[in-house]
């Protein structure tokens, strides 16, 4: 279980963009938190998945407070969590094919060899061919390279998955596949999911239950 409790966070000092937010996701939950552009949901996630510390507040995880954050926190806690953001251009190294994309986090943990299998059982998963493995970010669409970054996010098994905005730059029929992709993963592993956007509709029709940001706070 993911517990948020009383969050302040923000990146400029006495200007938080979150103030005084809790939320929960119970383990295997689907919870959509929505909310318009700029009201601190995203901010709330990378909180979420221990990528930014708050000001104040305090997070746990299966009941026990989390201390650290990203490169700080023990790397159990850091693999517990999958990210996916909306932005794939900017979360992906340009020079990298997609292949070692999706396969940074297992080197970056060690586990290396388990790469051939991983990129094997995860491209078909989220709709990658063989032929698109083998290039680049310029040499692919966004849909195909936020697939890739999907993958990146499943290769070590999180329990608890951020998707921040993740469908909102791609037409519809890609948006489906995605989310189709994660809750195959979901089914198959027990994981949790918070899921950040501004789509009522999507996020009603994915989730468990949605959370209006105006709600939180």
């Amino acid at each position: 279980m993911l517990e948020l409790r009383s969050i302040t966070a923000g990146y400029t000092r006495n200007a938080p963009v979150v103030r005084d937010v809790s939320l929960t996701v119970a383990a295997g939950e689907s919870v959509g938190l929505l909310g318009p552009s700029g009201c601190g949901k995203s901010t709330l996630a990378r909180v979420a998945a221990l990528l930014h510390r708050p000001d104040s507040g305090t997070l746990l995880l299966d009941g026990e407070p989390v201390r650290h954050w990203r490169h700080r926190a023990p790397r159990a806690l850091r693999t517990a969590f999958g990210v996916v953001f909306q932005q794939a251009r900017l979360s992906a190294d340009p020079r990298l094919p997609l292949t070692d994309l999706i396969a940074e986090p297992l080197r970056a943990t060690g586990r290396g060899r388990e790469v051939a299998d991983r990129v094997a059982e995860l491209a078909p998963a989220v709709g990658l061919t063989p032929d698109l493995l083998t290039r680049r970010p310029h040499e692919v669409s966004d849909g195909q390279l936020q697939r890739a970054c999907l993958a990146r996010a499943l290769v070590l098994r999180p329990r608890l998955l951020v998707c921040d905005e993740m469908t909102a730059m791609l037409d519809a029929s890609t948006a489906a596949a995605l989310v189709a992709a994660v809750e195959g993963y979901r089914a198959s592993t027990g994981a949790a999911l918070l899921a950040v956007g501004h789509d009522r509709t999507l996020l009603e029709r994915w989730c468990d239950r949605t959370v209006h940001w105006d709600g939180l706070t």
